[in-house]
């Protein structure tokens, strides 16, 4: 079993990346990270948290720009399939499927072009004969 360093994700962090790239260490969802290192936040207490964050940022190295590279390659390939699983907004859940219903749009359009033209026409005689 190997095992992956720890670094700070900086690329995909919101303040230091630690979250980040514990997610990235662990291969888990960088949304449970951070839901996870909260709630430590209000269950134990504000002060030791933050002290854990803070000493977090200063002993854990940047993730090189190399490593942030292949992360992000793989971050397209997640296990989630579906938007609303990948944790996409509303806004761009619509844009999803907008695109998506004017790409079969556009290919019902194409389709029914084929279907009244001359070449269909043509095809089809050909292949009855």
């Amino acid at each position: 079993m190997s095992t992956k360093p720890l670094y700070r994700d900086t690329e995909n962090g919101k303040l230091g990346g630690v979250c980040a790239g514990i997610a990235v260490t662990l291969g888990a969802e960088v949304w449970l990270v951070r839901l996870i290192f909260v709630s430590l936040f209000f269950f134990t207490g504000f002060f030791l948290a933050i002290l854990i964050y803070i000493i977090a940022c200063l002993l854990l190295e940047k993730m090189p720009i190399k490593k942030q590279q292949q992360q992000s390659i793989y971050a397209n390939h997640s296990m989630k399939t579906k938007p609303w699983q990948q944790g996409h907004s509303a806004e761009k859940l619509l844009e999803n499927i907008a695109t998506e219903l004017d790409d079969i749009d556009n290919g019902l359009q194409k389709m029914e072009n084929y279907v009244i033209s001359f070449s269909y026409k043509m095809d089809r005689e050909f292949k009855q004969k």
